[in-house]
């Protein structure tokens, strides 16, 4: 039977008596550009390539939600970490919505950036079903936070799975007409 481990963001593997094989772990996402103005498409995409060592042209449609906003998404594979990259190399322009997901693979976690105009941006840690992970510390803070108190519990969890930004970013979500649609069918 091979082993493999993580090193240096590197996937080692072995077999017993072969010699060890090492490939690059990769990692891939999304970027999803809810909103942002027509003038501001061209640095999104350019900030994106600079992120990913590589240029890239994002498909740019109506954003209905917003009078002359775009939006559009942007799939990607990189090093671990791109996620990351991307978000910072994105956060912070004035008037720009976005979402970054990087898949949990290989023994590295994922994770979620969120970023609104008005909220800044949020990071969590996702499994590999791509649910939120809210760390045992932060659960633990909420609670002391709260004490007795139920609803200030609740307004702590909220904050922990970065519910305002989730509020803010879910009616740009929503597909509108005119955007591509996948049609799942029920068998059996």
């Amino acid at each position: 039977m091979g082993k493999s481990h993580l090193e240096n963001g590197e996937i080692v593997t072995g077999m017993h008596g072969e010699q060890a094989a090492i490939r690059r772990a990769r990692a891939q996402g999304v970027l999803y550009v809810h909103s942002s103005p027509r003038a501001l498409c061209p640095h999104v995409e350019w900030a994106a390539g600079r992120a990913l060592g590589r240029p890239v042209r994002i498909e740019w449609r109506p954003q209905p939600m917003l009078r002359g906003a775009l939006r559009g998404e942007l799939f990607w594979e990189g090093d671990p970490g791109t996620g990351a990259a991307l978000a910072s190399a994105l956060r912070g322009w004035e008037h720009l919505r976005f979402e970054v997901t990087e898949d949990a693979a290989h023994g590295a976690d994922g994770g979620r950036w969120m970023h609104t105009p008005e909220l800044g941006v949020f990071h969590a840690q996702t499994d590999t079903a791509g649910n939120m992970v809210v760390p045992e510390d932060r659960i633990r803070a909420a609670m002391e936070t709260a004490g007795s108190d139920a609803f200030e519990l609740h307004r702590e969890l909220r904050l922990a799975l970065g519910q305002a930004w989730d509020d803010e970013l879910e009616p740009f979500r929503h597909a509108r007409e005119g955007d591509p649609v996948t049609w799942l069918h029920a068998v059996g």
